[in-house]
Protein backbone atom coordinates (compact mmCIF):
# COMPACT_ATOMS: atom_id res chain seq x y z
CA UNK A 1 0.00 0.00 0.00
CA UNK A 2 1.66 3.62 -0.67
CA UNK A 3 2.04 5.36 2.45
CA UNK A 4 2.36 8.59 0.31
CA UNK A 5 -1.59 8.48 -0.50
CA UNK A 6 -2.50 7.04 2.69
CA UNK A 7 -2.30 10.74 4.22
CA UNK A 8 -4.90 13.62 2.96
CA UNK A 9 -3.14 16.50 0.69
CA UNK A 10 -3.13 19.81 1.99
CA UNK A 11 -4.14 22.48 -0.39
CA UNK A 12 -2.56 25.81 -0.04
CA UNK A 13 -4.77 29.36 -0.43
CA UNK A 14 -5.18 30.86 -3.57
CA UNK A 15 -5.51 27.57 -4.71
CA UNK A 16 -8.50 25.72 -6.16
CA UNK A 17 -9.84 22.28 -7.04
CA UNK A 18 -12.35 20.87 -9.19
CA UNK A 19 -12.89 17.07 -9.69
CA UNK A 20 -16.04 16.55 -12.64
CA UNK A 21 -15.80 13.20 -14.78
CA UNK A 22 -12.16 11.70 -13.24
CA UNK A 23 -10.74 15.09 -14.59
CA UNK A 24 -9.33 16.89 -11.99
CA UNK A 25 -8.44 20.99 -12.67
CA UNK A 26 -5.82 22.91 -10.72
CA UNK A 27 -6.23 26.87 -10.50
CA UNK A 28 -3.49 28.79 -8.84
CA UNK A 29 -1.19 32.27 -9.49
CA UNK A 30 0.49 30.97 -12.05
CA UNK A 31 -1.88 29.26 -14.39
CA UNK A 32 -4.29 26.23 -14.36
CA UNK A 33 -3.54 22.42 -14.75
CA UNK A 34 -6.14 19.42 -16.19
CA UNK A 35 -5.26 15.98 -15.87
CA UNK A 36 -7.40 13.00 -16.60
CA UNK A 37 -7.14 10.14 -14.09
CA UNK A 38 -8.57 6.77 -14.10
CA UNK A 39 -11.72 6.05 -12.07
CA UNK A 40 -10.71 3.69 -10.07
CA UNK A 41 -8.85 5.94 -7.28
CA UNK A 42 -11.49 7.72 -5.25
CA UNK A 43 -10.47 11.45 -4.90
CA UNK A 44 -12.63 13.37 -2.17
CA UNK A 45 -12.45 17.48 -2.21
CA UNK A 46 -13.35 19.04 1.21
CA UNK A 47 -12.33 22.16 2.64
CA UNK A 48 -8.76 22.93 2.35
CA UNK A 49 -7.42 19.08 1.19
CA UNK A 50 -8.10 16.50 -1.11
CA UNK A 51 -7.98 12.52 -0.43
CA UNK A 52 -7.42 9.44 -2.26
CA UNK A 53 -8.61 5.94 -1.59
CA UNK A 54 -9.05 3.22 -4.21
CA UNK A 55 -12.34 1.80 -5.04
CA UNK A 56 -10.95 -2.04 -5.34
CA UNK A 57 -7.36 -2.90 -3.94
CA UNK A 58 -5.34 -4.82 -6.85
CA UNK A 59 -2.47 -4.87 -8.02
CA UNK A 60 -2.92 -2.14 -10.43
CA UNK A 61 -4.61 0.09 -8.20
CA UNK A 62 -2.06 0.16 -5.61
CA UNK A 63 0.05 1.51 -8.27
CA UNK A 64 -2.08 3.87 -9.29
CA UNK A 65 -2.46 5.26 -5.50
CA UNK A 66 0.92 6.45 -5.15
CA UNK A 67 1.13 7.90 -8.71
CA UNK A 68 -2.28 10.05 -8.70
CA UNK A 69 -1.30 11.64 -5.14
CA UNK A 70 2.25 12.19 -6.11
CA UNK A 71 0.77 13.78 -9.37
CA UNK A 72 -1.49 15.80 -7.85
CA UNK A 73 0.83 17.25 -5.38
CA UNK A 74 3.26 18.41 -8.59
CA UNK A 75 0.38 20.18 -10.14
CA UNK A 76 -0.88 21.80 -6.58
CA UNK A 77 2.71 23.05 -6.45
CA UNK A 78 3.59 23.57 -10.17
CA UNK A 79 0.57 26.22 -10.01
CA UNK A 80 2.23 27.70 -7.01
CA UNK A 81 5.90 27.87 -7.82
CA UNK A 82 7.50 27.10 -11.73
CA UNK A 83 9.28 24.10 -11.72
CA UNK A 84 12.97 24.77 -13.17
CA UNK A 85 15.52 22.34 -14.94
CA UNK A 86 19.25 23.87 -15.75
CA UNK A 87 20.73 22.52 -18.90
CA UNK A 88 24.79 23.15 -19.36
CA UNK A 89 26.22 22.99 -22.49
CA UNK A 90 29.82 21.90 -22.75
CA UNK A 91 32.41 21.99 -25.80
CA UNK A 92 34.10 23.94 -28.05
CA UNK A 93 31.99 25.71 -30.67
CA UNK A 94 28.64 23.84 -28.93
CA UNK A 95 26.00 27.55 -28.86
CA UNK A 96 22.70 28.11 -27.52
CA UNK A 97 19.90 30.92 -28.23
CA UNK A 98 16.20 31.16 -28.53
CA UNK A 99 14.88 32.85 -31.73
CA UNK A 100 11.22 33.26 -31.45
CA UNK A 101 9.49 30.36 -30.49
CA UNK A 102 12.90 28.11 -31.37
CA UNK A 103 15.74 27.04 -29.36
CA UNK A 104 18.56 26.97 -32.04
CA UNK A 105 21.14 25.05 -30.77
CA UNK A 106 25.29 24.90 -32.53
CA UNK A 107 26.22 20.77 -31.39
CA UNK A 108 28.50 20.17 -33.62
CA UNK A 109 26.63 18.78 -36.32
CA UNK A 110 26.82 20.09 -40.33
CA UNK A 111 23.63 22.02 -39.49
CA UNK A 112 22.21 23.73 -36.46
CA UNK A 113 19.61 22.34 -34.90
CA UNK A 114 16.63 23.78 -34.15
CA UNK A 115 13.98 22.72 -31.52
CA UNK A 116 10.19 23.90 -31.40
CA UNK A 117 9.56 25.52 -27.88
CA UNK A 118 6.76 24.59 -26.05
CA UNK A 119 4.01 27.47 -25.12
CA UNK A 120 3.11 26.13 -21.77
CA UNK A 121 7.68 26.58 -20.80
CA UNK A 122 10.07 29.37 -20.49
CA UNK A 123 13.41 28.92 -21.86
CA UNK A 124 16.63 31.10 -21.97
CA UNK A 125 19.96 30.62 -23.24
CA UNK A 126 22.51 32.30 -21.71
CA UNK A 127 25.93 31.42 -22.93
CA UNK A 128 25.79 27.96 -22.53
CA UNK A 129 23.19 27.37 -19.26
CA UNK A 130 20.02 26.52 -21.14
CA UNK A 131 16.85 27.24 -18.58
CA UNK A 132 13.73 25.69 -18.35
CA UNK A 133 10.82 26.71 -16.45
CA UNK A 134 7.46 25.85 -16.47
CA UNK A 135 4.07 24.99 -14.49
CA UNK A 136 4.06 21.17 -15.37
CA UNK A 137 7.11 19.16 -13.96
CA UNK A 138 6.24 16.02 -16.74
CA UNK A 139 6.46 18.94 -19.28
CA UNK A 140 9.31 20.66 -18.25
CA UNK A 141 10.90 17.38 -17.39
CA UNK A 142 10.11 16.03 -20.98
CA UNK A 143 11.36 18.75 -22.94
CA UNK A 144 14.73 18.85 -20.82
CA UNK A 145 15.33 14.88 -21.40
CA UNK A 146 14.60 15.76 -25.19
CA UNK A 147 17.22 18.05 -25.28
CA UNK A 148 20.08 16.50 -24.15
CA UNK A 149 19.03 13.15 -25.71
CA UNK A 150 19.98 15.57 -28.80
CA UNK A 151 24.00 15.59 -27.48
CA UNK A 152 24.90 13.14 -24.44
CA UNK A 153 27.53 14.36 -22.75
CA UNK A 154 30.62 11.91 -24.03
CA UNK A 155 33.30 10.19 -21.17
CA UNK A 156 36.54 11.53 -22.27
CA UNK A 157 36.02 14.94 -22.46
CA UNK A 158 32.84 15.53 -21.30
CA UNK A 159 31.74 17.33 -24.20
CA UNK A 160 27.52 17.62 -24.78
CA UNK A 161 24.81 18.29 -22.95
CA UNK A 162 24.13 17.79 -18.96
CA UNK A 163 22.15 18.51 -16.46
CA UNK A 164 22.50 21.04 -13.49
CA UNK A 165 24.67 18.63 -11.08
CA UNK A 166 24.96 15.92 -13.10
CA UNK A 167 28.14 13.78 -12.77
CA UNK A 168 29.50 12.54 -15.75
CA UNK A 169 31.88 9.68 -14.94
CA UNK A 170 35.04 10.20 -17.48
CA UNK A 171 36.95 7.58 -18.71
CA UNK A 172 40.61 7.10 -19.31
CA UNK A 173 41.73 7.95 -22.83
CA UNK A 174 44.83 5.72 -24.84
CA UNK A 175 47.65 5.07 -23.23
CA UNK A 176 51.08 5.77 -25.21
CA UNK A 177 53.72 2.91 -24.82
Amino acid sequence: MSRIAKKPIQIPAKTELSISGGVLTVKGPLGTLTKNFKSDIDMVLEANQITLSPKTVNLETKALWGTYASQIKNMISGVNTNFSKKIILEGIGFKSDVKGTNLVLALGFSHPVNVAIPTALKVTAEKNIITISGTDKEMVGEFAANLRALKKPEPYKGKGMRYEGEVIKRKQGKKTA
